[in-house]
C-alpha cells in the first residue's frame, strides 16, 4: 500500500471508531425527538425508532396545552438579557482585576474564585428571603440579576480576566500616548481583542440561564411565567401523571436554540477553557 491509502485506511479507522463512540451520545437525542411524533402507548409499546404512526399533532398540541409561546419566549429574553450583562460587567470586572493594580486585588481574585464553591442551593434560602423582601417574587428579576451577580458572573469574569492577561500591554501602551482614558482603552482595544473570549462567555452564559431549573421553580408561580425547564414538567393529565408524548416534543421544541448555538460556537467554548489556564 502507498502513503496515501495508509493515511485515508487511518483516517476511516478513525472515523469509523469515532460514529460507533458517538451512537450512545446520539441515539437518546433521536429517540426523544421520535417520541415527540408517537403516542403515549406507542412510546410505551414495542420500542421502534421510526414511529409506525406520526404524530404532528403533538407538536400544535404543546402550544395549546399551556402557554408555550409564552414560556419559550420567557426562556429567550431573559437568557438574552444575563448574557448581555454579565458580558459587560464581567469584562470590565476581568479587565480591572487583571490591568489595574490596587490593594487586596489577589484578596478579591481569591474570594471570587472561592464563590464558585459553594453549591447553589446552599444559598437558595438567603436568596429567596431576599427577593422576597425586594417584592420581587414571581417576577423574572430574580432570574436575571442572581446568576448575573452570582457563580455564573463569578465565571464569566474568571475568564475574562484570564484572557486579558493575555493581550500584549504594548498596545494599551500605545492608546494611551494616543490620548485614550482607561475606559477608552477597554473599550477601544481590549473589547475588540477579546472577541473569541467574549463569544465563549457569551455562549456558556446563555445555556447556564436557558437550563436554570431549580430558580424558577422557587421565585416563580404564574404559568405564563414559567421558564423552559420549568414548564416542561407541566404536561401532566388530570390525574398527574406524565404525558409523555407532550414532554418529549416539548422537549425537541426547547433544544433548538442550545443545539444551534453549540454548533456554531463550539471552538469558542472549547478555546475559553484552555486559555482560561495560560497564566494565573
Amino acid at each position: 500500500m502507498s502513503r496515501r491509502q495508509i493515511q485515508i485506511t487511518y483516517r476511516l479507522c478513525w472515523t469509523l471508531a469515532l460514529l460507533i463512540l458517538a451512537v450512545p451520545f446520539v441515539f437518546p437525542f433521536l429517540w426523544m425527538i421520535s417520541g415527540g411524533f408517537k403516542s403515549t402507548t406507542e412510546i410505551f409499546g414495542s420500542p421502534t425508532l421510526i414511529p409506525r404512526v406520526w404524530r404532528f399533532e403533538n407538536f400544535a398540541e404543546v402550544f395549546t396545552y399551556q402557554p408555550f409561546a409564552r414560556q419559550y419566549f420567557n426562556s429567550l429574553y431573559i437568557a438574552g438579557a444575563v448574557t448581555v450583562l454579565t458580558l459587560f460587567i464581567a469584562s470590565l470586572a476581568g479587565y480591572a482585576l487583571a490591568r489595574i493594580r490596587f490593594a487586596g486585588a489577589g484578596l478579591l481574585m481569591l474570594l471570587l474564585v472561592t464563590a464558585l464553591m459553594v453549591p447553589e442551593e446552599v444559598t437558595i434560602i438567603p436568596n429567596f428571603f431576599m427577593v422576597r423582601w425586594a417584592g420581587l417574587v414571581d417576577t423574572h428579576w430574580p432570574l436575571i440579576l442572581l446568576p448575573t451577580f452570582g457563580p455564573q458572573g463569578v465565571m464569566a469574569t474568571f475568564l475574562m480576566r484570564q484572557f486579558f492577561l493575555t493581550l500584549p500591554k504594548e498596545l494599551e501602551d500605545a492608546g494611551k500616548m494616543d490620548g485614550l482614558s482607561r475606559f477608552g482603552v477597554w473599550w477601544k482595544i481590549a473589547i475588540p481583542m477579546s472577541r473569541p473570549a467574549l463569544a465563549a462567555v457569551a455562549i456558556i452564559t446563555f445555556l447556564h440561564s436557558w437550563n436554570l431549573f431549580l430558580e424558577p421553580l422557587i421565585f416563580l408561580s404564574s404559568l405564563e411565567k414559567f421558564t423552559l425547564p420549568l414548564a416542561l414538567t407541566n404536561f401532566n393529565d388530570s390525574y398527574g401523571l406524565p404525558l409523555w408524548n407532550l414532554q418529549l416534543a416539548a422537549t425537541s421544541l426547547a433544544v433548538v436554540p442550545i443545539l444551534v448555538i453549540y454548533l456554531i460556537a463550539q471552538r469558542q467554548i472549547m478555546e475559553s477553557f484552555a486559555l482560561s489556564g495560560v497564566k494565573g
